[in-house]
């Protein structure tokens, strides 16, 4: 199982970026690798990326156990065994890998070393992820400000987020402090499903634009974690596969356009996502 996640994962990481989904994968790579095991060494080898100092991590985390990961939003956080927890950002290009061997892969820049010699490296080549240490999940939730997880996102919270707001929809979509876990891809994709142009309002969506919005949130990002877990291709109607300016519209419905909207490059079918 291991190794066929370990293959799997590769591919993962080198097509995505780490949004909701790919957290909720690289948790189910920790479980079947990296939990209930002897913490014998640990190595926080870049400060930028470590947000405590080496004291800190050893004494939180040496011949201690990790015992439970839970995913909020983009951050997957890990229960050691004196109750402390272990959280990761994965920034652009945060991931990880399982190693039985002493030579560490490129880029690992935290390294956990169990009493089997195996080890889990938190790797990142464009050094924006980050690793911290927390008291709590609450307490971590509550300093980084972190809205409510997408997947636990009900109709009544999503259009009580929503009221008031202003600026696009798809800034709404990527504010953390709102909405946690969705990125720019799949807010993207959750648009196009809806068939709402990205630079919409807020204030120009109807009730009924709102509750299609909440609608395709929880499918869409199922879809893209089924397909990732399984090792199989999203549906054809899906954007995420034509993030390309120009490529076909899968709908076949015109060219996909890139604009950039919240400060984000942002793909759309301007024949199923009419401008207001």
């Amino acid at each position: 199982m291991v190794s066929r996640l370990k293959d799997h994962f590769k591919y993962s990481k080198a097509h995505f970026m780490p949004e909701l989904p790919e957290v909720t994968y690289y948790k189910k790579y920790v479980d079947a690798t990296a939990l209930n095991q002897e913490i014998i060494e640990v190595d926080p080898a870049d400060s930028k990326i470590a947000q405590a100092s080496k004291k800190e991590f050893e004494e939180a985390l040496l011949h201690q156990k990790l015992e439970k990961s839970h995913r909020h939003g983009k951050y997957l956080m890990l229960t050691i065994s004196n109750g402390k927890i272990l959280v990761f950002h994965f920034g652009m290009s945060g991931s990880f890998e399982y190693i039985k061997h002493d030579k560490l892969p490129k880029y690992a820049y935290f390294t956990l070393i169990f009493s089997d010699n195996s080890g889990l490296c938190f790797t990142c080549p464009r050094k924006l992820g980050k690793v911290y240490l927390a008291q709590s999940l609450e307490a971590f939730k509550k300093e980084h400000q972190l809205g409510i997880d997408a997947m636990d996102l009900d109709l009544k919270s999503f259009q009580k987020l929503l009221s008031n707001k202003r600026g696009s929809i798809k800034g709404a979509l990527l504010d953390q402090h709102l909405i946690a876990g969705i990125g720019n891809m799949y807010a993207d994709e959750i648009l196009f499903q809806t068939k709402i142009h990205p630079n919409t309002g807020i204030n120009q969506l109807s009730d009924e634009e709102i509750k299609a919005l909440y609608k395709n949130v929880h499918p869409v990002l199922k879809t893209v974690i089924k397909s990732q877990t399984e090792e199989s291709l999203l549906p054809e109607n899906y954007l995420t596969p034509h993030r390309k300016p120009n490529t076909a519209c899968p709908n076949g419905n015109g060219k996909i356009k890139k604009i950039k909207v919240a400060g984000r490059s942002t793909y759309f079918c301007p024949e199923c996502q009419k401008e207001k």
